[in-house]
């Protein structure tokens, strides 16, 4: 069992459901500093949570709801997205009417996440994370307790890709790699989870012909994504857009030069999604190196 998980991790558990049914499992939550989860049913004109657990009522104070809330850093918007979702937090205490409600605090568990665990993190070390927001220069994505960081779009894969989209869905459990933290911000990567291009390249044998997603389409060729970190160039073919899925020949493969030629053999506007396939699933990385050992090339990252 993860410790610091995303939010939405705990919300079903056996252990965490005990803990809300009674008045008598919260005050057990509160003093081993226990943190639970339920969703958030409702955000107040103050910007208070309401949490509707299943032994009382319950309230998340404005300035409890996240870190940085009470110092201007974190804006309420965080506060109004968590409304109909799970949020994570411990037990602060009770109300002095006959205990009816429950007086939560979100940003006290997003705090022993990062004393416990976040800032405890080697550079490398791979972490569980869930997507929560995706724009067009990256994707957010929570890494325990509701603590946000991004993924660039230059970090997601190797493969060029037009948004995140392309390669996450929201919700979507993944992992990444920790890079390092600068104040209260969390840095990540994706792409090194996804396999080198010797280990993509092994996946395929010239002469066959596969599924790709069209990525980049230039006067010289045709870039087709045959998996999230490789990618192959298809000679130019008119009526040809980036997004298409593609059958593509597979006319050689090329370690020392990195290169796949291809050959369309026709395109379809019926979209497909590679799943991100992890070469890696856990411990810590200290070097990576995309390119094989006899390219001219070398493409690598380090952690330091």
């Amino acid at each position: 069992m993860i410790k610091f998980p995303p939010e939405g991790y705990l919300i079903k558990r056996s252990e965490n459901l005990e803990y809300l049914r009674s008045v008598e499992g919260l005050r057990k939550a509160m003093d081993n500093e226990t943190i639970l989860e339920a969703k958030a049913d409702m955000c107040t004109a103050s910007h208070d949570l309401i949490v509707n657990l299943p032994c009382m009522n319950a309230l998340i104070p404005r300035e409890e709801c996240a870190i940085g809330i009470s110092e201007g850093k974190t804006k309420d918007i965080a506060i109004i997205s968590r409304v109909g979702r799970p949020v994570m937090f411990m037990v602060d205490g009770f109300t002095e009417n006959q205990g009816k409600t429950a007086i939560l605090s979100r940003r006290k568990a997003q705090e022993k996440c990062i004393s416990e665990y976040l800032s405890k993190l080697s550079s490398g070390e791979i972490i569980d994370a869930r997507v929560t927001h995706i724009e067009q220069f990256g994707c957010f994505v929570d890494i325990g307790c509701g603590i946000p960081s991004m993924i660039p779009i230059d970090e997601i894969s190797v493969s060029r890709i037009s948004s995140p989209a392309d390669r996450f869905t929201l919700g979507e459990s993944i992992k990444v790699v920790y890079k390092g933290t600068d104040a209260d911000k969390f840095y990540i990567s994706h792409k090194e989870l996804l396999g080198s291009w010797k280990e993509n390249a092994e996946m395929f044998s010239a002469g066959e012909t596969v599924p790709g997603i069209v990525r980049s389409v230039e006067s010289y060729g045709i870039f087709v994504e045959l998996a999230p970190n490789l990618a192959g160039l298809a000679e130019p073919k008119e009526g040809v857009e980036v997004g298409q899925t593609a059958s593509v020949y597979i006319k050689s493969i090329n370690p020392e030069k990195m290169k796949i030629k291809l050959i369309i053999v026709d395109v379809s506007d019926t979209p497909i999604r590679f799943e991100n396939r992890y070469f890696i699933t856990d411990g810590i990385i200290k070097r990576w190196q995309y390119s094989p050992e006899r390219s001219s090339r070398l493409i690598e990252t380090v952690f330091q």
